[in-house]
């Protein structure tokens, strides 16, 4: 679960990381009102979960009351990469001195925490890591022990040359360990980790990724969820107990299994299509999941053709087809459907779908060449 910044910012702050005051706006007088209850400079930030504000306009820093209300009025409402912008933070502006990256994020290789840090934050974090890898530093965390203050010393003073500053990084990683573990994270970031003038760092900018397998076992830590900036299609299918993420593509996908459901878009990828979704409906044979599958898939305006692909072991290829049939009947899809089933009941799927007119494959690789044809035809 990705949330805004200003949900980060509080939680780094509740873990006693130094975070600017700051207020959340969502009109330019509600800024304007905000900025009067801080020092200036103060900066406005666009709340969105896609990267790149800065270069697009998101990001502004103003002298004045003035300047906030003439600047909120140009954030808000601007689209970035594709999403309005619906609400800002106001916050008191850093001096900034230095810039740094720092992060704890989950290495699944060697599976276990890692910290990651370098002398070069900001907004060219990225080429950085591309151009300089010798410039971006990694220090495994023991997922048993923790990173001890010790550890985080030893880390700290191995990247940073002053001592008193070193100190300082040191406690602050070690704070933001413990964010790491109290919100479950998959990744907290901070940059830039700025220094000011008198050496005091604050997290000028703050992201958070929680662990979506937490939030049953915690679900107190919905409240940082921001459901207007959701995929309204991904939150419908986690209610609905499936596996659901947009993709860029036009080939609708509906499959049973993460594995299978990966090695479809692989697949449609090697024949030169492209999904528009990842779509588990999970391994039960439940035809009401079948049927909210394809009621996700038609009402992306993107998809053009839609593929099914079933292999049934657990899951009953009979009971896929009496959903499918249901919201075939009910949906009635415009879109091409390309259908394999393979397994548990293939024959009495078939004869299920039979009505419907639609061809049923076997061999995974022809239907999804299938597939990539048909949406090749209506392009």
């Amino acid at each position: 679960m990705n949330i805004q910044e200003y949900s980060s910012r509080e939680i780094l702050a509740q873990f006693g990381i130094p975070v600017k005051p700051f207020i959340l706006a969502r009109t330019p007088l509600e800024a304007y009102e905000a900025a009067l209850r801080l020092r200036f400079p103060v900066v406005l930030k666009a709340q969105v979960l896609v990267g790149g504000r800065g270069k697009a306009g998101g990001i502004k820093l103003a002298t004045n009351p003035e300047e906030v209300r003439h600047y909120a009025s140009q954030i808000l409402g601007l689209e970035i990469k594709g999403i309005r912008v619906k609400k800002i933070i106001v916050s008191e502006a850093v001096d900034i001195r230095n810039e740094y990256y720092i992060s704890i994020t989950l290495d699944r290789s060697k599976k276990s925490p890692i910290v990651i840090f370098s002398n070069f934050g900001g907004v060219d974090i990225e080429e950085t890591a591309r151009t300089n890898p010798c410039a971006v530093m990694k220090y495994p965390v023991d997922p048993m022990l923790g990173l001890m203050p010790f550890r985080a010393r030893e880390f700290a003073f191995s990247v940073i040359s002053e001592p008193k500053k070193a100190v300082a990084v040191a406690n602050l990683l070690w704070k933001m360990y413990n964010a790491f573990v109290g919100v479950s994270a998959n990744l907290v970031e901070i940059n830039p980790l700025a220094e000011d003038s008198e050496g005091n760092f604050w997290a000028a900018d703050a992201k958070i990724i929680i662990d979506d397998n937490a939030l049953d076992v915690r679900p107190e830590l919905e409240k940082y969820r921001d459901v207007e900036e959701e995929n309204p299609n991904e939150l419908r299918a986690k209610s609905g107990g499936l596996s659901y993420v947009k993709l860029e593509g036009d080939i609708g996908c509906a499959v049973n299994g993460a594995g299978l459901a990966m090695a479809t878009a692989d697949m449609i990828k090697h024949f030169g299509g492209s999904p528009a979704n990842f779509l588990d409906v999970g391994g039960s044979s439940d035809p009401k999941k079948m049927k909210l599958a394809l009621q996700i898939i038609t009402g992306d305006p993107d998809v053009k053709v839609i593929l099914v692909n079933i292999f049934g072991g657990i899951t009953r290829c009979d009971d896929i087809a009496i959903g499918l049939k249901s919201a075939i009947d009910e949906l009635k899809p415009k879109q091409p459907l390309v259908v394999r089933l393979k397994g548990t009941r293939e024959e009495e799927a078939r004869k299920i779908l039979e009505p419907c007119g639609i061809k049923i494959f076997e061999d995974m690789e022809e239907a999804i060449k299938e597939a990539v044809s048909k949406s090749r035809e209506t392009r």
